[in-house]
């Protein structure tokens, strides 16, 4: 195949690589998974480093960058690596939120280690980051989306393990103050199968997870997709095991500091969701007490 055929068939902005990348992430060898993986997570590093530093935070030899272009139909990664160049110049977007991180840690790594106030200002900085990524990440219409799933929903079972537990408790609990049917998977004793077993085509499965994602999460999103449930997944990558199989998926990445994962934007996002739902329910109540 020549270069110019190669081309023709390559996609032709970054959001059609995006969407080609995602349809075909599961196709994709180990290696180029891992590319995949930055190349959606962080596009602002796809376009502005080398190949030297790409494929050292990919974990892969240079020549897999190349193998990945061509894969999608480029010449080579310089081509590719120019619709990422073009989408954030369309975008008119600073720094990338991975860059920002790197040279937050880079910045607290140099430090020594200080006093509790010093390492509260160090989580609170760490955790704007995140909040910052989360606004321009998640969008009005997935928000919108996820907030219809739920007030559509019979039941909402909530499911979240490890060290996003918390956050799916926090989900479930605030979900059953604002009077929405709410069912939380605490697999207590073993039993994720036997509590999510019951769900069926009406309900709705949100479902917590982050690398490494917790096996009893994935299991509860697989049941539910067989029940023919709708799912929304909160994950930390657009091809984690419960993204593809999901109907809406919210990309939430935290901040690190010191080795200490925050989880403040996905509890952010979790009042989001309930207020957002209460809002709605109550605006169809009082839509219903006007028609009465």
């Amino acid at each position: 195949m020549t270069e110019e055929t190669m081309a023709a068939n390559a996609p032709a902005s970054a959001d059609e690589l995006r969407a080609a990348i995602l349809d075909r992430y599961e196709t994709l060898s180990k290696r180029l998974q891992q590319i995949a993986r930055y190349a959606l997570d962080e596009p602002n590093g796809m376009a502005l480093e080398t190949l030297a530093v790409i494929s050292e935070r990919c974990g892969v030899q240079p020549s897999a960058i190349v193998r990945f272009a061509k894969t999608f139909g480029y010449p080579g990664a310089s081509q590719m690596q120019r619709l990422f160049r073009d989408g954030l110049l369309s975008a008119h977007t600073g720094l990338g939120y991975g860059e920002r991180v790197r040279h937050f840690n880079e910045a607290v790594a140099r430090k020594p280690n200080g006093g509790g106030a010093e390492v509260l200002a160090e989580f609170v900085e760490g955790n704007t980051l995140a909040l910052e990524n989360l606004a321009q990440t998640v969008s009005e219409e997935d928000m919108s989306k996820a907030v219809k799933l739920i007030d559509e929903a019979e039941t909402v079972y909530v499911v979240g393990f490890r060290r996003s537990f918390p956050v799916a408790s926090y989900l479930a609990y605030s979900l059953q103050q604002v009077n929405k049917r709410t069912l939380f998977i605490d697999g207590v004793a073993g039993l994720t199968r036997q509590q999510v077993q019951t769900i069926g085509p009406k309900d709705l499965l949100i479902a917590v997870s982050y690398h490494p994602y917790a096996e009893e999460t994935v299991q509860a999103v697989e049941m539910a997709v067989e029940r023919s449930a709708k799912v929304l997944s909160i994950s930390d990558s657009l091809v984690s095991p419960i993204a593809k199989p999901a109907s809406l998926v919210l990309h939430v990445r935290e901040s690190e500091v010191r080795t200490f994962r925050s989880l403040a934007a996905s509890i952010c996002l979790a009042q989001a969701l309930v207020i957002g739902f209460a809002f709605e329910s109550n605006k169809a109540k009082g839509k219903g007490r006007k028609s009465g």
